[in-house]
């Protein structure tokens, strides 16, 4: 991670779990990106405290209020983005925010497959419109050849819960509709990448492990920490020949 020059980053969904680590760790870099915008739903309230507690230690960090269903908000956040960068791009989007129910087959409900599906699948689309501007000055602001998360990328935040070739954990719970969200944001980021690459940006679908938060629950194996300290390690050596590609924690390439 020591070689992972990236000058700005946004995380959504930053105020608990993987996300909020994700801002932990960038800032505590030796070489910080310039700029590090966290956002989440209520940026004002009790939620976002561990940020704002953040922001006092580092005056890199950026809080954004942004609520991945609400176009409206995802649009103001990019304006408020770019105020900040004054006139140069956004390097790394990574499309954290997102969420997990566990309806069986048979208890699964309109109402949950509407919501997971807007939030997990809908949620990172219209960010990555959003933010799509920025991304694409950063590409061709940069000197840098080929495609790097250094460069330009977007990076939504998977699940290999969503594979159809090898369902994890299905022994533990079937969770359906979150099943069905990561396998259509695995798409998506197929879309992205053919879509987007001309652009000079990668995009990338990463499985953190099944972790130990408030979604994956406390008896998961894997720590907050040692998640991202892989994410943090496996990004920088993405390239074009991964674009579009679903890659785990370890750098592993995942079936789909």
């Amino acid at each position: 991670m020591a070689g992972f020059n990236v000058r700005s980053v946004l995380v959504t969904g930053a105020n608990r779990g993987i996300g909020l680590e994700l801002v932990k760790q960038f800032l505590e870099k030796s070489n910080p990106p310039e700029w590090v915008f966290a956002t989440c739903r209520d940026s004002e309230g009790e939620r976002a405290q561990q940020l704002k507690n953040l922001v006092s230690r580092h005056p890199n960090l950026v809080i954004v209020a942004l609520e991945a269903t609400d176009l409206a908000s995802i649009k103001a956040a990019a304006a408020r983005v770019e105020e900040h960068l004054k006139g140069s791009g956004l390097n790394l989007l990574i499309n954290n925010a997102g969420i997990g129910r566990n309806g069986t087959l048979e208890s699964e409900t309109p109402e949950n497959m509407s919501l997971v599906y807007t939030t997990n699948v809908t949620g990172p689309l219209l960010v990555s419109q959003a933010f799509l501007p920025l991304l694409k000055k950063a590409a061709q602001g940069s000197n840098q050849k080929g495609l790097s998360c250094r460069k330009a990328a977007i990076v939504n935040m998977s699940s290999e819960a969503g594979s159809i070739t090898n369902p994890l954990i299905w022994h533990v719970g079937q969770a359906i509709a979150y099943r069905c969200s990561k396998a259509a944001l695995n798409m998506l980021t197929k879309c992205q990448s053919l879509g987007y690459e001309g652009d000079g940006i990668l995009s990338i679908a990463v499985h953190p492990g099944w972790v130990q938060t408030d979604m994956g629950g406390f008896t998961a194996p894997l720590t907050v920490d040692a998640s991202v300290r892989g994410i943090l390690n496996v990004l920088p050596t993405l390239s074009e020949k991964d674009n579009g590609a679903f890659v785990s924690w370890e750098g592993k390439v995942l079936p789909w």
